[in-house]
């Protein structure tokens, strides 16, 4: 056995229900919520540490929910965005060192508006916020640490590893020392960012690439004197003097807003321009850009990225599923990734922890390529179409055209202010330029309302909600895929709680009509006699489990009194129904039975 100087034990064989490789978000979320479902599991990452990149920073509603389950979501609350510094995003001509720059074009709420948008915040207990990977992966690490000691190795690579229908035999290497070991896995999550595990299995990439080429630049400066609206989270910069966008986002971390002491600053590219891969010029290029001549600047690290939407040819195979960036890959513009991936990771640990528990078999696992491939893909389709609606912004505005000069930029954005009744239809066509750029900041039933269709879904024959914009407007539903909706309830002891706090992440939730009894007892029957994971509640306005004081969700239940609902632990609707049944118990079973792929005794 070769001794681990790190970690504080000895390296040696090791038999473990799920081996995770890769220690970013979606890595440790795994890590996380398997502990919490009482699912030991290794995470190995060859990286030294977490992520020295700021990377991913927007966290929505259902995102902080995830994280909230694995106990993570107050500690990243208290160290994140204040919300009145992300309640808006604003788009400007240039930023400074000219004699118009800094004028703001426009500006758009951003995720709920700090809480002024009220769809958001009937949507969820919990709120959207920021903080950038490099502030957020190690708060995860630590809770991932305490929640399995000597579980969660950094500087551990994946050597190579063998499929068989019983398990996954994998060879894990410690970098320092270069002791290897063996791992005997059920499950092997490939959270590796598609470095290593996926190219092996035959799993591709397929989508759209070589849509431009970006570099950001993470740094600290004081940029206070031009940093204006301290609400603007996101400041895309339309620089005329270079006909091209730029983008700043404050990181903190001690501070937000214009006073924030570190920034990145991202800078596009055509595709393969060799500018980019020169540090010097790149900076150059950031200077003339933003308009600070020799301001002081300390630059921490520069990266170059390239601009993509693509998804994973397979999401499972074998033994072997396929998460986060490895199963996906976006442009950052609306905060799509890493918060996909959290929700890749939250869809199928719940249904590996049932597997291995015995409350159900393999065919639930199948479930997850379905389920996740559709969601995933309306997120890279959103992200890449408010990528490009950007530098649709940009024609409009007149700076499309590189060869433009500086005095020739600044005129055609000047137009904005001139006064004059000619400019009239530019101004209105600016406007309602900037106002369909809502897709990325207003996106909520992207974010919130997406649906899921599998075997783990059992219809209930009523027709698809058609939403009024699938992209900007949610309405909660509980037609069967549906996320559960959110309804602040009043409990026996007088405090209140939502409706998603009443799910647990191992167990399902049954949640009956005020007149819904048969069904309550159906549910403790069909428990007690195939040992199921589930709860059962009544909610009513009057009378139940707990009351709806509000009759929020009255509103939204879309059954009767006498009617159910049956919640995975993931909170999504598995099966509804929606009155009074001739034979509860025989149809809650049944449920059961598609769902969790297994027999249920009536």
């Amino acid at each position: 056995m070769v001794e681990h100087r790190n970690w504080g034990f000895q390296m040696t064989d090791l038999e473990i229900p799920v081996l995770i490789v890769g220690g970013g978000g979606a890595g440790l979320t795994a890590s996380m919520l398997l502990s919490k479902l009482e699912i030991p599991s290794l995470l190995v990452s060859a990286l030294p540490t977490t992520s020295v990149l700021p990377k991913a920073h927007v966290l929505n509603q259902r995102t902080m929910e995830i994280l909230a389950d694995a106990g993570a979501a107050e500690a990243i609350y208290a160290q994140a965005t204040p919300r009145a510094n992300m309640s808006h995003t604003a788009f400007y001509a240039g930023f400074a060192g000219w004699p118009e720059a800094g004028r703001r074009i426009g500006r758009l709420e951003s995720w709920g508006g700090g809480g002024a948008d009220l769809d958001w915040e009937a949507a969820s207990p919990r709120a959207s916020t920021n903080l950038p990977q490099i502030r957020l992966e190690p708060i995860m690490r630590r809770h991932a640490e305490q929640l399995a000691p000597g579980m969660v190795r950094f500087g551990h690579e994946l050597v190579s590893f063998e499929q068989d229908d019983d398990g996954v035999t994998s060879v894990i290497r410690e970098r320092a020392s270069g002791g290897e070991f063996n791992v005997r896995s059920s499950y092997l999550f490939a959270c590796d960012a598609g470095r290593t595990i996926g190219p092996q299995l035959g799993v591709e990439m397929v989508g759209l690439r070589d849509v431009g080429s970006m570099v950001s630049i993470h740094l600290t400066a004081d940029l206070s004197e031009w940093a204006t609206d301290p609400e603007v989270l996101i400041r895309w910069i339309w620089v005329p003097h270079m006909s091209r966008l730029a983008t700043l986002v404050p990181m903190g971390p001690n501070r937000w807003g214009p006073d924030s002491e570190e920034w990145v600053f991202h800078l596009n590219y055509a595709f393969e321009d060799p500018r980019a891969l020169d540090d010097a010029k790149v900076e150059a290029d950031m200077r003339e850009a933003l308009g600070i001549a020799d301001h002081p600047v300390k630059i921490h690290i520069m990266t170059r990225w390239e601009l993509m939407g693509v998804v994973a040819s397979k999401l499972r195979v074998g033994r072997t599923f396929i998460l986060g960036d490895a199963a996906h890959r976006h442009p950052p513009t609306g905060g799509l990734g890493l918060t996909s991936a959290t929700q890749d990771v939250h869809n199928l640990c719940w249904k590996v922890a049932a597997v291995l528990k015995g409350a159900a078999t393999d065919g639930l696992l199948d479930t997850y390529e379905p389920e996740r491939r559709s969601s995933v893909q309306v997120n890279v389709d959103n992200s890449i179409a408010s990528a490009l609606n950007h530098f649709m912004i940009g024609e409009t505005l007149g700076l499309s055209d590189p060869d433009l000069t500086a005095d020739e930029g600044w005129a055609r954005i000047d137009r904005l202010w001139s006064g004059q009744s000619d400019d009239d239809a530019f101004r209105f066509q600016v406007r309602q330029a900037i106002a369909s750029q809502s897709m990325e900041f207003r996106k909520l039933n992207v974010e919130y309302g997406y649906t899921y269709d599998s075997a783990a879904v059992v219809p209930d024959g009523t027709p698809p909600e058609q939403s009024l914009d699938p992209v900007r407007i949610y309405r909660p539903s509980t037609r069967p895929g549906s996320p559960l909706p959110h309804a602040w309830l009043g409990a026996v002891d007088g405090e209140r709680c939502s409706t998603i706090d009443l799910v647990r992440p191992d167990r399902f939730l049954l949640i009956a009509g005020e007149a819904g009894g048969p069904w309550i007892d159906a549910a403790s029957d069909l428990a007690a006699v195939n040992g199921l994971p589930v709860d059962a509640v009544r909610i009513g306005h009057l009378d139940g489990d707990y009351l709806d004081p509000q009759c929020r969700w009255l509103t939204v239940r879309g059954f009767g009194p006498e009617g159910a609902i049956l919640i995975r632990p993931d909170r999504f609707v598995a099966w509804r129904h929606l009155g009074r049944a001739a034979d509860p118990r025989g149809e809650l079973g049944r449920a059961f039975e598609q769902v969790l792929c297994r027999e249920v005794r009536g």
